[in-house]
């Protein structure tokens, strides 16, 4: 949960969500629920209004079920799901590019962040993309968010070339529904995710994850600080 004393940008936990096959309908469903821009807004959402739309619409209560747990009558926690829903509702992002376009976007992306490519970065960011990092004051991160695709392309051609230095590679894979990646160093630890918004052909949000804490449910994660410690050794 969000707390007010957390250092630097929240982001939720990353979940691969790549990992079995269904169809295209419970796929789309899926992308659309678990991505971080819906996360996100539904953590900001008051906690009576979190609570009566989880109930209601996730798990199945009733609404007179809801209110007796809430503390509300059934009118009112109709009119707080209603709130809640709109919230959600504005929030989602309708992503018009097909699962397999967004893939290829992202494989653009990351080849071009990997190869430092100032001219490929440019042409598949968006002109208003915004980058947003969370280290949880426990890993080397971007303090507040980055926007605009001068600052951005600049930002991930020279986030490249320190990948090359530091023996980092970049594994695609499919987080929160959404294209993204998973970064390894030179033993196979984890030193972070990024996550991918892809809509109107073009990256309009980079999200990554590089707190350790929200990062060893995937596996080993890495000392990012001693690894840049080794690299200027």
């Amino acid at each position: 949960m969000r707390r007010e004393s957390y250092v630097g940008q929240w982001l939720p936990e990353p979940l691969l969500t790549d990992r079995g096959k269904e169809d295209p309908a419970m796929q789309a469903e899926r992308a659309d629920s678990l991505s971080m821009a819906f996360l996100l807004v539904l953590e900001r959402l008051n906690p009576v209004e979190r609570a009566v739309f989880l109930l209601h619409d996730v798990f199945g209560y009733e609404y007179g079920e809801v209110a007796r747990i809430v503390g509300r009558n059934e009118a009112n926690s109709r009119q707080l799901a209603t709130r809640a829903r709109k919230h959600l509702e504005e929030s989602r992002r309708r992503f018009d590019a097909s699962r397999q376009e967004q893939r290829e976007l992202a494989e653009r992306f990351f080849a071009a962040v990997t190869d430092g490519d100032m001219d490929e970065l440019v042409d598949t960011l968006a002109a208003d993309v915004v980058v947003y990092g969370d280290g949880g004051g426990k890993a080397p991160q971007w303090m507040v968010p980055i926007a605009g695709v001068d600052k951005v392309s600049r930002l991930f051609a020279a986030l490249g070339r320190q990948m090359h230095e530091l023996g980092v590679h970049v594994q695609l894979r499919e987080i929160n529904g959404q294209p993204g990646a998973i970064v390894l160093d030179p033993d196979e630890q984890i030193t972070n995710v990024f996550v991918l918004d892809i809509a109107d052909g073009a990256v309009q949000t980079i999200r990554s994850v590089i707190n350790p804490d929200k990062l060893h449910h995937l596996g080993p994660v890495a000392d990012v600080r001693a690894l840049m410690r080794r690299q200027r050794e």
